[in-house]
């Protein structure tokens, strides 16, 4: 399903709804294994949040750090297509507070083309 989505995007095809938010929930759940806690916010509307990385605790409220970006831009960071860094300097991945360079975590998956 991943590498549908991300063939209907280098086809200038707009996903399916569904097959676009499965995607993003799979790669969100892998960032939350390789990333547990709860002192950064990932942001991927209007599909999910989560929160991950070890640290401080968010407990109400906006958390102090905060990872948001769409559906394409955060998938093609999943499968390292873009970095984070690439994303961030050009606007397509907005983060803010200690702890939200996710560098680290990324790419989650691969992706045979």
């Amino acid at each position: 399903m991943l590498a549908r989505v991300l063939q209907c995007y280098a086809d200038g095809i707009v996903p399916e709804s569904a097959d676009e938010r499965s995607a993003v929930k799979a790669t969100l759940a892998e960032l939350t294994q390789r990333a547990p806690g709860r002192s950064v916010e990932v942001r991927i509307p209007p599909y999910a949040a989560v929160q991950v990385v070890a640290g401080s605790v968010h407990r109400r409220g906006t958390p102090s750090a905060v990872v948001e970006a769409n559906a394409r831009t955060w998938l093609e960071l999943a499968v390292g297509r873009r970095t984070f860094a690439e994303a961030l300097h050009d606007g397509s991945v907005r983060a803010s507070g200690e702890r939200s360079d996710l560098s680290e975590y990324l790419p989650l998956v691969a992706v045979t083309d």
